[in-house]
């Protein structure tokens, strides 16, 4: 996909803040955050704010976007599943960097929405599923990688047990960065990284009754 100037300084801007891996500053380059944000919202595309997509949801900062994109270490990395893909940004810089990309989205109008993004986009390694995120997405696990777009006070079950030896979880655990990572005797290892304000994981499923 062509870069284009605005993308490319705007990926240069968040490397000035943080370090990123040369995989992940491409991707940054590449996506174009414009597209995953309501019109009337686009002058904002290359601020460092977190921004509304409806339903009471919203677009992370792009910093907080590369942060949680780096603790993942996701490069090379064969499947990666992420729970709450909201507007599809996230799911989207990952698709850059690993070769599969499973997004759950729990609001059936936004899991629409992105699944119709992402084929306008021809990013054709991204799979979109409407469900509640704590079940994770059995049919292909193990996930070398998993991220949490929602913050949570603990990690479902299911996820834990859909990782795969030797991968990492990251997710927002009561507001801090947190990695998780299973070892090869099945023992798990926790490391906080870094502040973060994310919406709730919720439960259940919001159904698009328009």
């Amino acid at each position: 996909m062509a870069l284009n100037q605005a993308q490319a300084v705007f990926a240069a801007m968040i490397a000035e803040k943080l370090k990123l891996s040369k995989k992940t500053l491409n991707a940054f380059a590449e996506v174009d955050r414009t597209l995953f944000i309501p019109r009337g919202l686009e002058r904002l595309t290359y601020l460092t704010d977190a921004l509304p997509i409806g339903a009471n949801q919203r677009l992370s900062s792009p910093l907080t976007v590369a942060k949680m994109t780096e603790a993942l270490a996701a490069d090379d990395a064969d499947g990666a599943l992420e729970i709450g893909c909201g507007s599809g940004y996230q799911a989207a810089i990952l698709s850059r960097i690993t070769r599969r990309v499973f997004t759950i989205e729990r609001i059936e109008r936004l899991a629409l929405e992105a699944k119709a993004r992402f084929k306008a986009l021809n990013y054709s390694n991204i799979s979109v599923r409407f469900d509640d995120g704590h079940s994770g997405w059995k049919t292909y696990a193990p996930f070398d990688r998993i991220l949490l777009s929602c913050e949570t006070d603990s990690i479902a079950p299911a996820l834990i047990e859909q990782l795969a030896i030797g991968g990492v979880l990251v997710a927002p655990v009561n507001g801090k960065i947190t990695r998780i990572v299973k070892r090869y005797n099945g023992a798990l290892t926790k490391e906080t990284l870094d502040d973060c304000s994310f919406v709730p994981m919720l439960g259940g499923v919001e159904r698009d009754d328009r």
